[in-house]
């Protein structure tokens, strides 16, 4: 089309209000076909031994693959296969104990409806999503779920849009209702989701970012100032920690602490013992507590650092905010 031969001028906005008008129409239609068929579905799905596989070609396809998407990261193991390549090969990927869920508006997808038989054979329960319960694959179906009769936002009536909206919504709703029957938790979404900010949140620990070992600050209570200094700065985390002989917490001292000691004392004795200046009682974390948790807490407090203590309150870690920030934690 000619732009420059466009008969009349476009209001972008009021075509985008009407379109968004249209397709929250669909989802309210879409609503009211909530019912039995949906539970029945749930409980299909519930009781699967093998995986949900989604299908579907075209716009549905896409719709499809990100359905599947979802419920594999929400505890549903799940893929997407192709229709078309199914019939050459890929059906193999369709076995006893899976469901399958296969998307067509229509009802009458011509390379669903060829895998139907085979589909039958394997015994393997159909679920399908259409705009009625009209065509032949709803028919041939052991849950027909439907869209309702919805208008497409599309002023022609042939790009699929509230349609795909609806089943996208649809969708999400399946996944929800078993998320949620399963008892699904954070940290089992944490589990498919390792990577990225989001897995960072949930998965990482302060255990597995604190300092141990010899990179662990620790000095005894009658250790004089110069060894104190010389420990801070050996193991460079801004502070060092003041243990007994069961390396018990008693307290501990920081860059800050000296710095507000010889601005007190104008200087210090370098002979001093730590345990005269050490700050007492200060505030820890338990290993197992979450990074992001470590770093609001750091937040909150306006500290930079936290001792790890173990539950008899003996030192067995240094975690510091430059620790979190750099391993990506926010």
């Amino acid at each position: 089309m000619n732009l420059k031969n466009r008969p009349n001028p476009i209001d972008f906005q009021k075509v985008a209000l009407e379109t968004l008008r249209i397709e929250e129409q669909a989802l309210e239609i879409l609503a009211t076909q909530i019912d039995e068929r949906f539970s029945r579905e749930c409980e299909i799905i519930l009781h699967c031994r093998g995986r949900l596989v989604i299908t579907g070609m075209g716009k549905s396809g896409h719709i499809g693959r990100k359905m599947a998407a979802t419920f594999a990261s929400t505890g549903t193991p799940s893929f997407f296969m192709h229709p078309g390549e199914a019939g050459h090969g890929d059906l193999g990927m369709l076995v006893h104990g899976d469901v399958l869920i296969a998307i067509s508006n229509s009802g009458k997808s011509d390379e669903i409806m060829m895998l139907m038989p085979l589909i039958k054979h394997l015994e393997v329960p159909l679920i399908t999503i259409s705009g009625d319960t009209k065509g032949p694959m709803p028919q041939n179906a052991d849950v027909a779920l439907t869209l309702g009769n919805i208008q497409e936002a599309c002023p022609l009536g042939l790009a699929p849009t509230s349609s795909t909206t609806a089943t996208l919504a649809l969708g999400d709703a399946l996944a929800v209702a078993l998320l949620d029957a399963r008892g699904f938790t954070a940290d089992d979404f944490a589990m498919s989701h390792p990577a990225g900010a989001l897995g960072k949140r949930l998965l990482l620990h302060v255990k597995h970012l604190m300092h141990t070992d010899t990179d662990l600050p620790k000095v005894s209570p009658d250790t004089p100032m110069n060894q104190v200094l010389y420990e801070i700065s050996n193991k460079r985390l801004g502070l060092t920690t003041i243990v007994d002989k069961n390396d018990v917490l008693l307290g501990i001292f920081t860059d800050g602490d000296l710095r507000r000691l010889i601005d007190k004392q104008q200087g210090f004795d370098v002979n001093l013992v730590v345990s005269e200046v050490m700050t007492q009682n200060p505030l820890t974390i338990s290993q197992e507590a979450r990074a992001v948790e470590a770093l609001e807490r750091m937040n909150d407090k306006k500290i930079n650092q936290f001792v790890v203590v173990n539950d008899l309150n003996q030192v067995i870690g240094v975690i510091s905010m430059h620790d979190l920030i750099q391993a990506g934690v926010n």
